[in-house]
Parts: structure tokens; C-alpha cells; sequence
């Protein structure tokens, strides 16, 4: 929650606690929605973790949900003018405002709690800016939107699952390397499963050079390849993390690497066509395999 010195701060702007927190209580639930509505494989993870930390990572996945569903399903004219609008709220709130939209006052919460910083929060909103333009990448311009889209999403998440009762915690720099490596391969394989979507409704194509009519199967098992090589690499870091959050963390690596290994078996003119997935009770089975290591079950590389 928020920490002893976010609470003093606030305090010369807000003179009724309880009021307040129960406002805070609301906002935070109000992310929770989010997440249960929009994703099951994220919001099993979540559902491992120690109620603090989950109550920041939901906070997190619905900010950045509700700034995707700006630039992808709204889609209208005005849709810059949404995204700068709620950009400038979640910063003021980042900053110990009060929001009037809940989602950016339970980031902003989950922000100073954790130790969250316009570091990571700017290179997000760029990337999101960038789908309202681009349709196609450089190599250049696709490192720049994965970085802001999806690895310092990761960064933001490790926070999360460091940050004590006291405030923001610590991790090393190879640590956060993992975490925005897991982040990147978590929105390439997004790439590789939607890539009939973001190209037939969305008119985009992420990876440079790549389309879904262009895309081969060498291609494609060099795609998967680089996905994996990222995974390897976060789980090299899990042990450094709390048991809890390395219990949910691993419960998402699996389920991605199952999807992973399912769009590498597909033939890559069905991916033009055919959106892989993993079904709910797998993804339950995994996640009940992780938090009940008695099972003794072994886990499969992606």
C-alpha cells in the first residue's frame, strides 16, 4: 500500500483518512476488474502473489490496459488527445494527486509505493503514441516501441515484487535485465499470436520487414527462437525473486511458453490466419503445478 511518507505528504491535501481510504480501496479494485476482465493468463499469475504485491501489479497491468484500449479499440480521431489527457493524469497522480480516474489514482498509489518513475512511465507512453501512426518499423523504431511497450512494463513488475512494507526495494542490474527480457518475449510472442489481427483490423505489422503475407516458416522459427533466447535469460534471474512473486512469474512463463511452443508447431500460413491460445484449465493445471511444487511435476523449456 502506500507508503508512511506518501501518506504524510498527502495529508496537507486530504483531511478525512478513512474517506480516502476507502477511495484508494476502491480505485485499486476497479484495476483488479480490469485484469480479471482482460486477462486470465495474467490474472492467474496475480492470483499467486501476496495480496500487497498483487494489489501493484493489477494497478499496473490496468493502467497500461486502459492506455492499449486508447490506441486500439478506440481508434477515433481524438484518440492523441485521450491518450495526452490520461498520460497527464497518471503523471499527476505518479506525483501525489488526487484522480479523479481510478485506474491512474491506483497507478499512482502502486507508483510511490514501489518506486515507479516517469523513467519508465514516459517510454510507455511513446510507444503507445506510436500505434496511432506507425504501421510498419525499422529494426530501429520496433527496439524503441518493444522497449516502451513491453520491457519497462517488466521493470515496473520487478519493482513490484521488491518493494517492502517500508518502500521500493532493490534489484541488480542483471536482475532488471531479466525483467525487461520477460517483458520483451511476452509481447513478441503477442506479436507472433495477433499477427492476423494487428494486420487485418489494425493495418500494422511489428517486426521489421515481416508481414503475415510475407512471413515463412524459417522465419518463423527464427522469431521463436529469439523469443526463447529472451526467456532463458529471465529465468536465469528467478531465484533472485520473492518466493511468491518467482511462484507467479514462473506460472506466466509457463503459460507463455506453451503458447510459444504451440505457434512454433503452426505452419506459418496458418498464423496468417489462426490465433493460438492456451486454454483456461491448462493454464489453471500450470499454475496449480507451480504453487504445489509437492506435485513434483517438470517443467518444459520453451
Amino acid at each position: 500500500m502506500t507508503p508512511r511518507s506518501s501518506r504524510a505528504q498527502r495529508s496537507s491535501q486530504h483531511d478525512n483518512e478513512t474517506s480516502l481510504a476507502l477511495y484508494d480501496a476502491t480505485a485499486y479494485d476497479a484495476s483488479a476488474r480490469v485484469i480479471r476482465h482482460y486477462s486470465t493468463s495474467f490474472g492467474i499469475g496475480t492470483r499467486l502473489l501476496g495480496g500487497t504485491t498483487r494489489q501493484h501489479v493489477t494497478a499496473i497491468y490496468a493502467m497500461v490496459r486502459v492506455a492499449d484500449e486508447i490506441v486500439d479499440t478506440y481508434r477515433g480521431a481524438d484518440a492523441g488527445a485521450l491518450l495526452d489527457g490520461f498520460e497527464r493524469e497518471v503523471h499527476a497522480c505518479m506525483e501525489g494527486c488526487f484522480g479523479t480516474n481510478l485506474i491512474a489514482h491506483s497507478f499512482g498509489l502502486t507508483a510511490r509505493a514501489v518506486g515507479i518513475t516517469r523513467d519508465m512511465t514516459e517510454p510507455f507512453f511513446a510507444s503507445m503514441r506510436m500505434d496511432l501512426d506507425t504501421t510498419s518499423h525499422t529494426q530501429a523504431s520496433f527496439d524503441r516501441y518493444v522497449y516502451g511497450s513491453a520491457e519497462v512494463i517488466g521493470e515496473m513488475c520487478l519493482a513490484a515484487f521488491v518493494a517492502t512494507s517500508d518502500g521500493p526495494g532493490e534489484a541488480s542490474a542483471e536482475v532488471r535485465e531479466g525483467a525487461r527480457r520477460l517483458g520483451a518475449a511476452y509481447q513478441k510472442i503477442n506479436f507472433l499470436r495477433d499477427l492476423a489481427t494487428d494486420s487485418d483490423d489494425l493495418g500494422r505489422s511489428y517486426f521489421p520487414g515481416i508481414t503475415a503475407e510475407n512471413l515463412t516458416d524459417e522465419t518463423l522459427a527464427h522469431l521463436v527462437e529469439d523469443c526463447r533466447a529472451d526467456i532463458r535469460a529471465a529465468e536465469q534471474c528467478l531465484p533472485a525473486l520473492p518466493r511468491r512473486a518467482r511462484i507467479g512469474v514462473t506460472t506466466t512463463i509457463d503459460i507463455y511458453s506453451r503458447l510459444l511452443r504451440g505457434i512454433a508447431r503452426t505452419p506459418a500460413s496458418r498464423l496468417r490466419s489462426e490465433r493460438i491460445r492456451v486454454a483456461n484449465p491448462v493454464k489453471a493445471a500450470l499454475a496449480a503445478r507451480n504453487a504445489c511444487p509437492w506435485i513434483n511435476a517438470t517443467r518444459r523449456p520453451a
